[in-house]
């Protein structure tokens, strides 16, 4: 089985469009790093100005953990386009090319080709989330430094201890990770329907952007469907930025997400178990 996730990973990062997700986040950090050098105070007074009449802010505000959390926010949305590039093409490329036939001859069952392709799938989606923490938090770190984390929500503002603030991006950045597996899963799914990678890929992104747009559409039908939508819990990243951390709320999204993800690979196994590649 090891033996085989190593075969479609090599077979992932030989395909230049793999790297385009590490290309986009490697150009798009320090663009947004270096606007917020030229900017950020600016932005900062903004956030800030309804408190300036009552408080004195001292310390460094503007640092690599303000820079990384906006960077996050931004860039966690355009993830999933970056991740459906690669999980669309991890089934229906094979049918592209034709090696349907050729897998299938190997000595091992369809659920362990199916169960190595996606779980190579999920490793590509973690190292893109990985990647753009490290690279955000580095370049953060090398431009700004640390210091206290400011976080501006509906609920008021927090400012974070600077030794109260690396533990909460690593438990953010994990649940990035799971929001982005459920949207490769997804796309996996589709990818075992076709016998090209265009259509995963754009059907993909037309759900996530027609659930987004349902979840922000303030009207009661839509409301009533807000919770079952798997979009709906892919920003309880944010949760671990508020005190108290409401932990109930993040194991109840966690929950939902893997449910998701156990759902819809299963029916992948089951469809692609069922798929004549004879003909």
């Amino acid at each position: 089985m090891l033996k085989v996730i190593k075969i479609e990973l090599y077979k992932i990062f030989r395909k230049w469009r793999s790297y385009i997700g590490f290309i986009a986040i490697g150009l798009l950090v320090p663009v947004i790093q270096i606007a917020m050098m030229v900017e950020g105070e600016r932005s900062l007074d903004f956030m800030t100005r309804s408190l300036q009449q009552n408080f004195f802010f001292v310390g460094n505000l503007l640092n690599g953990y303000l820079v990384s959390y906006i960077i996050l926010n931004v860039l966690v949305i355009h993830i999933p386009f970056l991740v459906t590039l690669v999980a669309g093409d991890l089934l229906a490329g094979e049918a592209t090319a034709g090696t349907y036939r050729l897998l299938i001859t190997r000595p091992i069952s369809r659920i362990k080709l199916v169960t190595a392709k996606f779980i190579a799938g999920i490793i590509y989606t973690n190292m893109l989330v990985l990647f753009l923490g490290v690279i955000s938090l580095g370049l953060g770190y090398l431009i700004f430094g640390f210091g206290e984390l400011i976080v501006v929500n509906s609920g008021g503002v927090t400012i974070f201890a600077r030794e109260d603030v690396l533990w909460r991006f690593l438990l953010g950045y994990g649940f990035a990770s799971l929001s982005m597996m459920v949207v490769t899963t997804l796309a996996f799914l589709f990818s075992s329907l076709v016998e090209n990678a265009i259509g995963p890929i754009i059907t993909t992104m037309a759900i996530i952007i027609v659930f987004v747009i349902i979840s922000a559409i303030n009207i009661g039908i839509f409301q009533s469907i807000r919770p079952y939508l798997f979009t709906t819990y892919m920003s309880s990243w944010r949760l671990f930025f508020s005190d108290p951390i409401d932990y109930a709320e993040i194991l109840k999204s966690a929950g939902i997400l893997a449910g998701h993800i156990a759902a819809l690979f299963g029916i992948t196994v089951y469809l692609f178990n069922r798929k004549d590649i004879l003909t």
